[in-house]
């Protein structure tokens, strides 16, 4: 089916500090998002392009119980072997399933877990800032805004709950429906959630004003802001995709049947102007799609699957999916990695099969490195390993967690990667490559 336009051209909406929240029984005009000074400018992109992201120095502390330096002794578990990691953080008590690190300063990291906590700490040290105190199911969402100044934390309950990091102390919090996903704004203190009901929520903070963009009738399951902060792609359990507009409250672009994917969407991303996103499904297909006409422009299936049959409305395979996927920003490639473990590098200029890096494991996350072809993934074999996207090539790996990798985050300058496992542990590497 074609694509839906229910609007203009992206370019034409409205910058997003007239972003209208809906309040308890009046609509409330949110005049500024940013807390910084009114600048006239139109473009929040380029209101925001001269954020100044200094650097800070690390505070030499002494040892606390939440860390361990290695070498760590005394860990049982069926992946034993070296330990690469320079800090683990041991405060948890089951599986860590998210972490994410402050963007202004790379120095702090947040984890959530199955342990129904979430804890702010310091990567240099590991040593605990503070716990994000309150949640009773278990935390699967947590990340900072894009100044650093908020650290959110949502739980599969729904519960979302938001910390000023200075103070240590609890802003704002929500209970929505069953949580799939959460996302900061990329320029603004919003935060963007979507539940298994189909809505997507979007929240001023710490005020609370709030809009919803109600999708299906069924999970959106993942969700990703565009780089002009003015629209989103969300992904449905149904295989839809829509594209919103983040101010009008409409979707721009709809995109379904055999224009979206056969199976619920498990991941997406955008390039770094916007202009194309990448969605994955478990259907095993990623699709590319122009973010300006909603028009598939590509899709992309590893050849270990293509003689697979097509699968049906609503099936799923049972043997592979899409876990994870990227762009490269140097280079005309994307990346997908695939629960068989197939690390398939695509060539976007041809919309070929660049390079196929196999991993004994299901791959769980990738993650491009920020201006080199160096593609990171993380698996259930615990380890992590470091790709040239140009030649195909395993350039290292890093090991020393004693159970699958849930997640993982890198650093703005590559030097470090902050992984967290089902072994109750994160680990802090230091990233050393010899090319650089």
């Amino acid at each position: 089916m074609e694509s839906e336009s229910e609007s203009g051209a992206a370019a034409d909406t409205p910058p997003l500090e007239t972003l209208s929240f809906h309040g308890d029984e009046e609509i409330i005009e949110v005049v500024e998002l940013d807390p910084g000074p009114p600048d006239p400018a139109d473009d929040l992109a380029q209101e925001m392009e001269d954020v100044d992201f200094e650097e800070e120095e690390e505070e030499e502390e002494g040892n606390d119980e939440g860390w361990v330096l290695e070498p760590q002794e005394g860990v049982v578990g069926s992946m034993e072997g070296p330990d690469d990691s320079e800090v683990t953080f041991a405060l948890h008590s089951a599986s860590v399933f998210c972490v994410s690190l402050d963007p202004k300063t790379n120095t702090l990291a947040v984890t959530g877990g199955e342990d129904d906590k979430a804890f702010v700490w310091r990567l240099g040290d590991g040593e605990l800032l503070f716990e994000c105190a309150g949640h009773k199911d278990s935390v699967t969402c947590a990340g900072f805004s894009h100044d650093s100044t908020l650290v959110a934390t949502g739980d599969m309950s729904g519960l979302l709950k938001v910390w000023q990091v200075d103070t240590k102390e609890e802003v704002w919090s929500f209970e929505a429906g069953d949580l799939e996903w959460m996302e900061w704004h990329p320029r603004a203190p919003v935060l963007l959630a979507g539940t298994a009901d189909g809505n997507t929520w979007m929240w001023k903070v710490p005020n609370g004003d709030c809009k919803t963009f109600q999708g299906p009738n069924c999970p959106a399951t993942c969700g990703r802001v565009l780089p002009d902060g003015k629209r989103a792609v969300v992904g449905y359990e149904d295989g839809t995709i829509r594209i919103w507009d983040l101010k009008q409250g409409n979707p721009i672009h709809v995109l379904k049947g055999t224009e979206g994917h056969q199976g619920p969407l498990t991941c997406v991303a955008t390039n770094q102007d916007g202009s194309l996103i990448l969605t994955g499904s478990v259907d095993c297909q990623a699709k590319l799609v122009s973010a300006t006409t909603g028009k598939v422009v590509g899709v992309f299936r590893p050849e270990t699957v293509a003689s697979q049959p097509s699968l049906g409305e609503g099936e799923e395979s049972e043997s592979n999916s899409v876990e994870s996927l990227g762009f490269c920003s140097v280079m005309p490639l994307a990346a997908v990695g695939y629960l068989d473990g197939t690390l398939a590098i695509y060539d976007l200029s041809t919309q070929t099969l660049r390079h196929q890096c196999q991993h004994q494991s299901g791959i769980v996350q990738l993650l491009w490195e920020t201006g080199t072809a160096v593609v990171y993934t993380c698996s259930l074999d615990g380890v992590v390993r470091l790709w040239d996207a140009r030649t195909g090539r395993l350039l290292t790996d890093y090991r020393g967690h004693t159970a699958e990798i849930l997640d993982f985050a890198l650093s703005k300058d590559a030097s470090l990667v902050v992984t967290t496992s089902g072994d109750h542990k994160a680990k802090v590497f230091c990233v050393q490559r010899p090319d650089r």
